[in-house]
């Protein structure tokens, strides 16, 4: 969990700085053109999410899980220090936000390979009946990453004078990283590797290339995977990104109830995940994933009428509802159904490139809502609108595989290498070999 902690800080206090700050430092001009280029650099890192799924799926599913969601944080960890010391568009021009968005990319890349290889520790290890409870784990570090993520800027931007925020006080949580870096490496330095990995390799199945064995054997699941996880991305991002600049420029609301609101909803979801996931490993992953998704359907206008209200109690109930008792029933069980569509010799690379994909397309939400609230002149219909398409292609695409779904629960899921493929083809395997 510590692993992924780290990890999600480091991506989501990128999301509440672009939010907060990095407009105006970084892309100097209006304010509506300077939270429009920071959301646009903030959905660079879902773009270079799919890459890192490609490249980190690829090795961990030939030599291993364990060693590739180490040198994920390294990376994520890295990029975000060296953000912290980024000197802005007035101190070396345009230089400013090229390096942003490169050091943005890396943060993407390195979280691409994060969700499958931290998602297969936990699944792959896990008894029948307790996948989505044993993998609701790693989703509740990512909400941990959040809560951190939000605090510090919350903390910040209520002590510190505005111009001193400015100058100086929003490089601290990515300074940060560099020690969350060093304790998560530390952690995951001593995780054993799966059992389903070992038995792979054991077995002689490790693929050439596993992406292309995944496509070829499960087209249909990539698909799945992208619909599904859509609803949820963009309701996250929406609800913890975009609901900032959105409820600041409509009802002048501040920062700091803001980011209480985000906090209170970050804290909520580390309760009702958890429970959630347990939900579905007794009831079925559907039955909870769609549950979450209808509320968010019936609540997307109410919350986008609580942001422009400007009323405080009203703006965290809204972020609570949608994403206590919405968004996160959805993610506690996506996990189990997004892994049991792929065999162990390619699930890191099938599943982690099909979620970087959803997750690229998701990520531009931000943005896109942005954009959208623009063009309807801040009213909010436009951005509700698009919550709600992205949620009901999520319904649809689970209604849609539904007896595939249902399938993997009764049967536990994941099936044993052996029983994958007896017969594999000629030069669809090769033999492991140490290195």
């Amino acid at each position: 969990m510590i692993g992924a902690v780290a990890d999600w800080y480091d991506f989501f206090i990128y999301g509440t700085a672009s939010a907060l700050v990095l407009g105006r430092l970084f892309f100097p001009g209006s304010l509506a053109q300077g939270t429009l280029a920071a959301f646009a650099t903030f959905a660079v890192g879902f773009l270079f999410r799919p890459i890192g799924s490609v490249v980190f799926g690829h090795f961990g599913d030939r030599i291993g899980r364990k060693r590739m969601l180490a040198l994920t944080l390294v990376i994520m960890g890295g990029s975000s220090t060296l953000i912290g010391l980024l000197p802005t568009h007035n101190q070396i021009g345009i230089a400013a936000p090229v390096l942003l968005v490169v050091l943005r990319a890396l943060q993407g890349f390195a979280v691409g390979g994060e969700w499958g290889g931290a998602t297969l520790l936990a699944i792959e290890s896990a008894p029948n009946g307790k996948r989505a409870t044993r993998s609701s784990v790693v989703q509740s570090g990512a909400f941990v990453g959040l809560l951190l993520a939000n605090a510090m800027y919350l903390i910040l931007s209520a002590v510190l004078p505005s111009d001193s925020f400015d100058a100086w006080g929003w490089r601290i949580p990515f300074l940060v990283s560099a020690v969350i870096l060093g304790i998560g490496y530390w952690i995951r330095r001593g995780v054993p590797e799966t059992p389903e990995f070992e038995a792979v390799k054991k077995q002689g199945l490790i693929k050439k290339v596993p992406l292309i064995a995944a496509l070829k054997k499960h087209p249909i699941a990539v698909l799945t995977i992208i619909g599904m996880y859509l609803g949820p991305n963009v309701v996250t991002y929406i609800v913890l990104t975009f609901s900032i600049p959105f409820a600041k420029a409509q009802a002048g609301v501040s920062s700091t109830v803001l980011l209480t609101a985000s906090l209170v909803a970050a804290g909520g979801s580390l309760i009702t995940i958890p429970l959630a996931a347990k939900w579905g490993d007794r009831k079925g992953y559907l039955r909870v994933y769609l549950t979450g998704a209808m509320i968010t359907v019936v609540f997307a206008f109410p919350f986008i009428w609580a942001l422009s209200s400007g009323n405080a109690v009203n703006i965290v109930l809204a972020a609570v509802v949608m994403l206590v008792i919405g968004a996160a029933p959805m993610v506690a069980v996506q996990q189990p159904i997004f892994t049991d569509l792929f065999d162990a010799e390619f699930r890191y690379s099938g599943a982690g490139f099909s979620y970087g994909l959803g997750a690229a397309i998701g990520g531009m939400s931000p943005f896109v809502a942005t954009a959208l609230s623009q063009a309807d002149g801040g009213k909010g219909m436009y951005p509700t609108l698009y919550l709600i398409g992205m949620v009901m292609i999520s319904v649809v695409t689970g209604v849609l595989v539904r007896r595939e779904i249902h399938r993997n629960h009764i049967s536990g899921g994941l099936t044993e290498p052996t029983n994958v493929h007896p017969s594999a083809a000629v030069g669809d395997a090769v033999p492991h070999t140490t290195d």
